[in-house]
């Protein structure tokens, strides 16, 4: 066991310490007696100033942790083993503050400073200290556990580390769930007549096609990606879009539709499915109440899980809104404006409210991929999407972590767009996940 001395406990230290040494399968606890520090022959950790005992590996705290309130901070990054590092507090194995740099990272601070925000009114990513410093593609944090990890190694070879294996969840987001399929009589003319005004004859072959019950709508993946998670073993996550009015950026099937509640039951049987609170919700409080409601008269099951459409996400506002409604988990960290890790972890965490100063009981599933983000904001090619890919499932696996991504069923439908995206999403799988036989 590794036993962590500071001489004063605050409630930001305890929080980062319980939330990333596990991480790292270690058994650790926190003290602020001196005298039990001292006796105690295991491996011992000093998180204070001053010169340490002989023997005990040390990490000069900064002020952060033992702050209560949100300041400017203005963080200079510089190098550690070869990885980005800052709050720098002296020379020495661990020369930065790891344990106050991970919570400025994991707490989201930057997000409670003023900002400028993006064209859609969300904290704009190129704000961010991970993206200006150029580690927005990798799990930071995870990162210098991994090095921590190798220090503790070498200074007490006999501490015991649990092995954490990778993980990974597909997760996906139900905007749209048919292109033709229950859009109405009005939606269906409309497109009738744009594609017949530009003679696109595939398209109003395809619409009456499944209007008449004679081809599958392009977006109805879900039968397809039954069979994919099936033979690789592996156990997705849906959300659901309910908006009871469809305006904006809420183009969801009517959730009256009795189709879309047999697929949303259909789904819920053997798969995890949450909410995806609407862009409305963002301004409308009561609608999350309503819509986590219909999809709990769905399922018949508690909604517990969520995640922001648009990933329309204000610090603390939107997590408070959602433990106010009762969701213990959330998929919401990360952008949607770009690829990479928000906030450079790769793990689940507990939120930490940073205005109440205090951990509190909603889970983030941090994403680092998604595909709207790739072909939309990114403009990326299919071979770049691919790679791109294949980096965040690389370096997750490097760290032991939990590989999060976004895929949506519309963007992976037979649509000239999205040509060969749905075969590239399978290779992935083949590539990298075990067959079930």
């Amino acid at each position: 066991m590794l036993l962590i001395y500071a001489p004063l406990n605050s409630p930001r230290l305890a929080y980062i310490v319980d939330t990333l040494l596990p991480g790292v399968g270690l058994e650790y606890a926190l003290t602020s007696d001196l005298e039990a520090f001292i006796k105690y022959k295991g491996a011992r950790l000093y998180y204070g100033e001053g010169e340490a005992t002989a023997g005990v590996m040390q990490i000069v705290p900064a002020v952060l942790l033992y702050e209560t309130g949100i300041r400017q901070q203005t963080p200079d990054v510089f190098e550690w083993r070869g990885h980005p590092a800052f709050f720098k507090t002296g020379d020495g194995a661990i020369p930065f503050d790891l344990f106050a740099a991970a919570f400025y990272l994991l707490s989201r601070y930057e997000e409670y400073l003023p900002h400028q925000k993006d064209c859609y009114g969300r904290f704009a990513h190129e704000n961010s200290l991970a993206y200006r410093s150029g580690f927005l593609g990798q799990p930071l944090v995870n990162i210098w556990l991994r090095e921590l990890r190798q220090l503790l190694t070498e200074h007490f070879p006999s501490l015991v580390f649990d092995t954490r294996p990778f993980c990974f969840t597909p997760t996906y987001d139900i905007d749209i769930a048919w292109r033709y399929k229950c859009k109405g009589i009005q939606k269906n003319v409309g497109a009738f007549l744009r594609s017949l005004l530009l003679m696109d004859l595939g398209q109003i072959s395809e619409q009456v096609g499944v209007l008449r019950g004679l081809k599958q709508d392009p977006f109805d993946l879900f039968g397809w990606l039954d069979q994919l998670h099936e033979r690789y073993t592996l156990k997705p996550h849906y959300f659901a879009l309910l908006a009871k009015s469809q305006q904006g950026y809420d183009k969801n099937i009517p959730p009256g539709c009795r189709s879309l509640k047999k697929l949303i039951q259909k789904l819920a049987e053997q798969n995890d499915i949450g909410i995806h609170p609407s862009w409305q919700s963002g301004d409308r409080s009561g609608l999350l109440s309503q819509e986590k409601n219909v999809l709990n008269n769905m399922t018949g099951r508690p909604v517990t899980s969520s995640r922001q459409h648009y990933i329309r996400l204000s610090m603390p506002q939107t997590y408070r809104c959602l433990i106010n409604q009762g969701l213990t988990s959330d998929y919401s960290m990360g952008y949607g404006s770009i690829n990479g890790f928000r906030a450079s972890y790769c793990l689940p965490f507990y939120w930490y409210d940073l205005e109440q100063n205090q951990p509190t009981t909603l889970k983030l599933f941090p994403f680092c991929w998604m595909d709207a983000n790739a072909y939309f904001e990114q403009r990326y090619s299919l071979a770049e999407t691919r790679n791109e890919l294949e980096h965040y499932y690389n370096v997750t696996k490097s760290v032991a972590g939990h590989l999060i991504t976004i895929c949506h069923n519309h963007l992976l439908g037979d649509q000239k767009l999205f040509a060969g995206w749905s075969q590239m999403y399978e290779e992935f799988f083949i590539s990298h996940f075990e067959k079930n036989a």
